[in-house]
């Protein structure tokens, strides 16, 4: 595992609030780089359209902002998808926690940063961390 860090959408939606005490956090980390992948990206751009009354323009800058500093969003392909529902299986997480999860995985991240999955859990080499505790 490289020393990468994945991010979850969480950490999109936080950097690109405005009043949440996660926004500086979020911002930070974003601004030391990572990896996201396409699912990552959609859920952001519906997460904030409906939740940060973004509009089609504001998303689409925001996206572009992401990509500058996450610049090689890894793709969804059958493989990722077969994993996942493996992963699904095994650990009774939902279908799209285990896309995440595969996706870092197979990105060779280190380290999956998100607060939907159990802070410390290590899968399979890849840790989880919920950047966010203690705030």
């Amino acid at each position: 595992m490289s020393d990468g860090h994945f991010f979850d959408t969480n950490v999109l939606i936080y950097a690109n609030s405005l009043e949440d005490i996660r926004s500086e956090s979020a911002r930070q980390l974003l601004l030391n780089g990572g990896v996201v992948n396409v699912q990552v990206l959609n859920e952001f751009a519906s997460v904030a359209r409906a939740k940060l009354a973004m509009t089609w323009d504001e998303v689409k800058q925001a996206v572009e902002s992401i990509l500058l500093l996450c610049p090689n969003p890894r793709s969804l392909d059958i493989e990722t998808h077969r994993q996942a529902l493996e992963l699904s299986r095994k650990y009774r997480f939902s279908i799209w926690d285990s896309l995440i999860v595969v996706a870092a995985k197979r990105a060779d991240c280190s380290t999956l940063l998100t607060e939907d999955l159990q802070h410390g859990q290590i899968i399979d080499g890849l840790r989880i961390e919920n950047p966010f505790l203690g705030l």
